[in-house]
């Protein structure tokens, strides 16, 4: 299917044939008919894009900061690749969607094949757009009409965030799309309103749907008309709708509107108000964020739980079920917002219009007529056409399942290693192929069990969410193939339970991503320790940093929490250095939060281990820790870069000249162990035992 992409490094806008997204559940697949590009609010993507990198860092100090702490703690070469990559990854474009229902995901129950809706899905052929996002367009309202809705929500909430009343008047600053259609909503309200702009063309748009206007190029008419127009008292409310890095829009505002008035910024403009007016004026001031309540909040969105109405009477679906209404009254008109239109193959034409600031409003992208049927079906594309992809069953013929941050880290160590990269999946389809055609895969898909049926794939790597590892795990033993899987290894009991089980009856290499095994420093550490029978005390500070309130990773039943999701990591390397069964634990909460937390473990052979896994300290410190105490000696690990011997004979100090978890190393190891039929390189009652032990200190 086509979509179209922004590069983030330097702005080229693309077409691509990408795979065709699976349906998730909660969600509702939709075959595109129409989508809407609004030259302001997308004009700051693209500018960002086309800027150098001084540029960029000049639009992004916070960004800029971020990178220098990042470069202190793990070096300038990681802190360049980690930027390079996210400058590498392009942007899909849109979020003004009309089309029909051509798939339902499970637990979506107002929605049926065949239904025409709106969403804020992308500029692309087929979207996998959140139940709660999708809005049913009613018969009498245009596709073109239509296309208007989610732009017409952002204007919207904006709008109720002023709270308007009938007879009050409002000032419009800034009359493109948003602004259009904010003066014509507010009409709605009843509300009296006058649009103010510099561009004489979009003052007469707005005249010509009745509404009277202020040319901005005319400063000395602004306060006559002001106290004329609200009869000496300034308006109730302002309402910034225009996209700008200057202070205006929100002094003009500040000096238009009344005492105790509201001033709603539904734009962008530099937030640096006057504190003397606003202090006289006690005026109001609010940012406005996109559709509305619900909006970046991954319970309503991804999970499809809804407000109740008798709480939040306006959420963002309700808001784009508003405009429809108002579109269907003609209340809204939309006819002459529409200044050009393209097809799916042109996108790049149609932001053209925009970057070379051509006079331009609504643009719509056109999308040809497909069966539904051949659309749904295109789930692989080919990287290699008219390539002889030979079939060497000798080689390691991988299949990547996921391809988000850390396959990025593993398919370059995978290629080094000659493993031979034939197919990337993603559930979206989007990513898959952008990192498959980076990194020379011969097929990108959305659909994992294309990798897991074809009989010339013998390796599965597997880097998807942590709740669907036990079932890609299981389903890859049963199809014999060899698996690569990112930690942890299962959520529960029961799905460790199975895999055990399956384990036993394969002759498969299965490994977990448990690499601070294979670093040096630990290789050196276990060197130094071997002949030491006595018991050892190990303390690893694991300074890992907050995640936000929303994070997969938080989400037990997705990511297994911190714990599990992450600190199982340290689990094993203490399984791993002390060489003997895990025998007893304690778990201590920092607070009511689970992001920090102590574990204390006991060995059978007497060794104590304590893993202190915090969130509330500071990026500047490096991440981990390392102290082993045995015999009057001391080992002292620093973030797998130096390793130093206090009280040893005949070591000080053991380096790298940059940070070595061992991924490397971990990745070779588990490569000649299939090549030359070896032992799994981690003893699979360790991996059964780590995994168990984390669920259990978890559950306890």
């Amino acid at each position: 299917m086509k979509q179209a992409f922004q590069s983030l490094k330097n702005g080229t806008i693309s077409v691509d044939d990408v795979p065709s997204p699976a349906v998730k559940s909660g969600h509702i697949l939709i075959r595109t008919i129409k989508t809407l590009i609004s030259s302001g609010t997308e004009r700051t993507l693209l500018e960002f894009g086309k800027s150098n990198y001084l540029g960029k860092a000049l639009q992004q100090p916070e960004k800029v900061k971020q990178a220098i702490d990042k470069i202190k703690v793990d070096g300038i070469v990681a802190t360049y690749d980690s930027i390079s990559n996210k400058l590498n990854e392009p942007v899909q474009l849109g979020y003004c969607n009309v089309g029909k229902v051509i798939q339902v995901g499970n637990n979506v129950e107002d929605f049926k094949i065949g239904d025409r809706v709106i969403s804020n899905g992308n500029h692309a052929e087929i979207v996998n757009v959140p139940k709660n996002l999708c809005a049913k367009i009613p018969k009498n309202v245009s596709d073109n009409e239509a296309v208007f809705a989610v732009i017409g929500a952002i204007a919207l909430h904006g709008i109720r965030l002023s709270k308007p009343t009938i007879g009050e008047k409002f000032a419009v600053i800034g009359l493109g799309l948003i602004g259009l259609l904010s003066l014509q909503i507010l009409k709605s309200h009843g509300c009296k309103t006058i649009g103010f702009d510099y561009d004489q063309e979009r003052l007469n748009l707005a005249e010509s749907i009745g509404f009277d206007t202020v040319n901005l190029s005319k400063k000395d008419n602004i306060d006559s008309i002001v106290k004329s127009y609200t009869k000496g008292v300034s308006f109730d409310g302002s309402i910034i709708t225009a996209s700008t890095n200057t202070r205006e829009p929100i002094d003009l505002a500040s000096n238009i509107t009344r005492k105790k008035g509201r001033i709603i910024l539904v734009g962008v403009a530099d937030i640096n108000i006057s504190r003397d007016i606003f202090y006289h004026k006690e005026l109001k001031f609010q940012v406005s964020c996109s559709y509305g309540p619900g909006r970046y909040d991954i319970e309503y969105e991804e999970k499809g739980k809804d407000y109740p109405i008798e709480y939040v009477r306006w959420t963002e679906q309700r808001n784009f079920q508003t405009i429809l209404e108002l579109l269907e009254d003609k209340s809204i008109i939309t006819s002459n917002l529409i200044s050009h239109e393209f097809n799916i193959d042109n996108a790049a034409k149609a932001y053209e219009v925009i970057t070379n600031k051509e006079k331009s409003l609504g643009i719509i992208i056109n999308y040809r007529s497909k069966k539904d049927d051949d659309l749904i079906q295109n789930t692989e594309i080919d990287l290699k056409k008219n390539i002889n992809k030979k079939i060497d069953i000798n080689k390691i013929n991988l299949g990547f399942i996921g391809a988000g941050n850390h396959a990025k880290v593993l398919i370059p160590i995978f290629k080094k290693n000659k493993a031979i990269l034939k197919k990337i999946s993603s559930e979206q389809g989007v990513s898959s192929f952008h990192l498959g055609k980076k990194e020379n895969f011969e097929i990108a898909t959305s659909n994992n069990e294309t990798i897991l049926n074809d009989k010339n794939i013998n390796t599965v790597i597997i880097c998807t969410q942590h709740d669907t590892h036990a079932s890609i795990v299981i389903e890859s033993l049963e199809k014999n193939k060899h698996i690569f899987v990112e930690k942890p290894l299962a959520l529960n009991q029961k799905d460790l339970n199975k895999i055990e089980s399956k384990i036993k009856k394969s002759n498969k290499i299965l490994t977990v991503g448990f690499n601070r095994r294979f670093s040096p420093h630990i290789i050196k550490m276990k060197s130094l320790i071997k002949d030491i029978k006595s018991p050892k005390s190990i303390v690893m500070n694991i300074n890992a940093g907050s995640l936000e309130k929303n994070h997969w990773l938080k989400d037990e039943s997705k990511g297994g929490g911190r714990l599990i999701g992450e600190a199982s990591h340290f689990i094993d390397l203490l399984r791993h250095i002390i060489e003997s069964k895990i025998t007893n634990w304690n778990k201590i909460y920092l607070g009511n939060e689970k992001e920090s937390f102590s574990i204390q473990i006991k060995f059978a052979e007497g060794s104590i281990g304590i893993i202190n896994y915090f969130a509330n300290g500071h990026k500047s410190l490096q991440k981990e820790r390392i102290e082993l105490f045995v015999d009057n000696k001391i080992l002292f690990l620093n973030n797998y870069k130096s390793l130093k011997g206090y009280g040893w004979k005949n070591f000080n100090s053991f380096s790298t000249w940059k940070q070595d978890k061992g991924q490397e190393k971990l990745i070779k190891c588990f490569l000649e162990s299939i090549l030359k039929n070896e032992k799994p390189i981690i003893p699979y009652n360790q991996l059964i035992e780590v995994c168990s032990v984390a669920i259990q200190i978890n559950e306890d």
